[in-house]
């Protein structure tokens, strides 16, 4: 059913048969130093005190990044704040019922009402259920892109028409042009696991990427295209069109990671993304070199996608692209691989 999930999970398995090298190249980060998802030195204080129940340190950076008008960043805190509040959230309904009119809260509220809809047997009823809180969102702050983020999302959940999709969108992009959460939930909404196809999905993509501001996670949207593609098609109908795309979405990838340090926070789930797709195209020496420029930082996404053990498959794929780069002979195909996965 989906051509990269087999031969991901065939990596695990491979992997851990193989005698593990006793060295790890310079400049690679050790297995055990290696953390899923961790949290940077601003985020970190507010899921401690979330752990004790206290909401303080949460609402507080959450109002700086809208002060600042950090919008990624607001959007990045937003989605490990709710992560974590999915499991354990006291302290998000001791702040609601502290601050029932904080715009912080309210986003945080909003987006685990999604989140928890969406699990839902009955997606689409809840979903269209939890539509007022959504909108109290929106309201909070009138610069806010992140509201208009989740209301995307929850409008391709609900099976919105194009025209509501196109509405919402205009809001969003009036507020930040190039805002990557907004552009990743427009990607998905056109993508053909939903409404939409891989050539509009890639055609989104790649005129967005070609918008973007330098150095902007926007360039990478044709990868995000790339995943789609790999995760819903199977190998087999995969059109050589679609793969010189996606070649030439990792290449953009390429020169995106290039241009920000080794071991850099910032773009690491790019760069987990990136490792992921050129290890599904066997372009194993390029994937050597992401893994080594990711450093520490392993994301959860794209891995978990394969694997209920995100963290393992990643550096298995990771031992497995350091294993195929060393031993591949020099050619002329830039590690494009044949057969089955291309």
């Amino acid at each position: 059913m989906v051509c990269t999930m087999p031969f991901l999970r065939a990596l695990l398995r491979t992997a851990r048969m193989i005698r593990p090298v006793p060295e790890l190249p310079a400049g690679w980060s050790a297995d055990h130093a290696v953390m899923l998802d961790a949290p940077d030195e601003r985020l970190s204080p507010a899921l401690v005190a979330a752990a004790l129940g206290e909401y303080e340190p949460a609402a507080k950076l959450l109002a700086t990044t809208r002060d600042a008008a950090e919008w990624e960043l607001r959007d990045r805190y937003l989605n490990r704040l709710v992560a974590f509040a999915r499991n354990r959230d006291g302290w998000l309904r001791s702040w609601l019922a502290a601050a029932p009119h904080d715009p912080d809260a309210a986003l945080v509220k909003a987006q685990l009402a999604v989140e928890r809809a969406w699990d839902s047997p009955a997606r689409v009823e809840q979903l269209r259920a939890v539509g007022p809180v959504i909108t109290a969102a929106t309201q909070g702050d009138p610069r806010d892109p992140v509201p208009w983020r989740l209301a995307l999302d929850h409008a391709r959940g609900t099976r919105a028409t194009h025209t509501t999709f196109e509405a919402l969108w205009e809001q969003a992009v009036q507020r930040s042009t190039h805002h990557y959460g907004c552009h990743v939930a427009a990607l998905q909404y056109l993508s053909a696991a939903w409404y939409g196809s891989h050539r509009e999905c890639f055609d989104f993509a790649e005129r967005a990427a070609e918008d973007a501001l330098p150095n902007s996670l926007v360039q990478a949207l044709p990868l995000r295209a790339a995943f789609a593609l790999l995760a819903d098609a199977p190998g087999a109908s995969t059109t050589s069109v679609q793969l010189d795309r996606t070649d030439a979405a990792c290449d953009l990838a390429i020169a995106l990671s290039a241009s920000f340090a080794p071991g850099d926070p910032w773009p690491a789930e790019v760069r987990n993304l990136l490792a992921y797709v050129l290890v599904a195209r066997g372009r194993w020496a390029e994937a050597r070199e992401q893994f080594e420029r990711i450093g520490p930082h392993a994301s959860s996404f794209p891995w978990a996608t394969v694997s209920a053990d995100p963290l393992g498959v990643f550096l298995d794929a990771r031992d497995t692209a350091r294993r195929r780069a060393a031993a591949r002979r020099p050619s002329g195909d830039r590690g494009r691989p044949r057969g089955h996965y291309a």
